[in-house]
């Protein structure tokens, strides 16, 4: 029997957003609203950004062992699992400690997942078929974004304010989320196509000839023209919204006696989880159509000072502690707007370098130094705002454009890529 890809594409992509934005953003508001410094919330949260840096060196396993419907649907009970883990170690007396090692464990899986989920989407459906979908799976990774950092931080609110318990809210929230994992991996299992080109690996034997392909395809991507421009590129394009991300929850919760804007976690969850990541998703939407209209060489530079102007829009907030939440949000939404905008030049970019016959490998390294690019700088973040306050940290997120600047300065795009074709 055929299945409409309608019936799995949507929960597929869905499943997939759902634990990265509750390793990333979840764990950052939960921490904040349990009572750790913005220097261990940075540092340790940052930390867990390291699976998808690496996650092209275990990539072979997806190929070697089983089948990627198997590895789809085992990862995400999986999942499910290491959620409601999350909710048992909450009330424990080590609970910040115990919950991100199951965090850890969480983030493998999740990149393991994006890599089974991605090959096999690439398997199961025609290539026509795969362009057509692309933007549904788009769609429903944004939504599990918007419904994790907006709904369920509202609902950890709302919670919080019913129990008067932060610890009861958040375990709550957890099993919540466990249960409807398991409920995801039990669909999938039932109505996930078993594509004939899906087939089992071939296992340790082949081991050896697929290690030696490997590290050919890392030789060819370090051999590309300019690799070390390209490579500090990538590195530093988002140097600093890898600073200023790690942050913004923190200061729009803590209090305005330490510098914050005070407000509520439901208020959080509407201004920055909703509202701001609907104007990220519209703005990564204007910035691709903006580029396939002119390409691009030309949209590179208005996109790069359309990510990182907005910025000042922190500063802004710092300096006037406004108390309005529509005002908040608004200026929420003008700063994720233009990093959506900025971001769709950098995803570009991205596929530029990957462009050749190993273009699934070379991205999915390319990726990986995304990651690096995130992990990094947000490590120390915390630390530099505890040490210098919320104004001052906001006017060095502005200073720390210029690495990024100079490096869009020094890269090559050719003429036109990226833009449509005139009919």
């Amino acid at each position: 029997m055929t299945r409409s890809p309608w019936v799995w594409i949507p929960s597929l992509y869905f499943g997939q957003g759902i634990p990265y934005v509750v390793v990333m953003t979840l764990s950052v508001v939960m921490y904040k609203n349990l009572g750790f410094s913005n220097t261990d919330i940075a540092l340790y949260t940052s930390w867990l950004y390291l699976p998808w840096v690496i996650k092209p060196l275990w990539s072979p396993l997806a190929e070697l062992f089983g089948t990627k419907r198997l590895w789809v649907t085992v990862l995400q009970f999986f999942i499910g699992a290491a959620l409601a883990g999350v909710a048992l170690t909450l009330p424990m007396e080590r609970a910040f400690q115990m919950s991100l090692a199951v965090f850890w464990l969480m983030a493998f899986a999740s990149a393991s997942h994006d890599i089974a989920a991605d090959g096999y989407y690439m398997l199961a459906l025609p290539q026509h078929q795969q362009a057509a979908f692309v933007g549904v799976r788009s769609t429903f990774y944004r939504l599990a974004n918007i419904g994790g950092q907006g709904g369920l931080v509202y609902l950890a609110g709302e919670l919080t304010e019913r129990t008067g318990s932060v610890v009861q809210a958040w375990t709550w929230v957890f099993w919540l989320l466990g249960g409807l994992f398991v409920a995801l991996a039990v669909w999938h299992a039932l109505v996930l196509p078993r594509p004939a080109a899906d087939v089992r690996g071939v296992g340790g034997s082949a081991a050896r000839g697929l290690v030696a392909e490997f590290f050919a395809v890392f030789a060819s991507y370090f051999r590309k023209p300019g690799i070390l421009v390209v490579l500090a590129f990538l590195l530093l394009y988002r140097f600093p919204e890898a600073q200023l991300l790690k942050l913004a929850t923190p200061f729009l919760l803590d209090p305005v006696g330490e510098g914050g804007l005070g407000l509520s976690t439901k208020a959080v969850g509407i201004a920055y989880g909703t509202v701001g990541l609907t104007a990220l998703t519209l703005g990564g939407l204007a910035g691709g159509w903006v580029i396939s209209r002119v390409g691009l060489k030309k949209a590179l530079w208005p996109l790069v000072l359309a990510m990182h102007i907005p910025n000042v829009a922190f500063l802004l907030l710092a300096l006037t502690h406004p108390t309005s939440l529509a005002v908040i949000s608004a200026a929420l939404a003008v700063e994720q707007f233009g990093y959506g905008l900025g971001f769709t030049a950098y995803l570009m970019y991205m596929i530029h370098v990957a462009d050749g016959p190993q273009k699934t490998a070379h991205y999915a390294i390319c990726t990986g130094f995304m990651a690096l690019g995130m992990m990094i700088p947000g490590m120390w973040s915390g630390w530099l705002q505890d040490q210098i306050g919320y104004v001052s940290f906001f006017i060095w997120v502005l200073v720390a454009t210029i690495p990024s600047f100079a490096m869009t300065a020094l890269i090559k795009v050719p003429e036109g890529f990226g833009k449509k074709a005139d009919a």
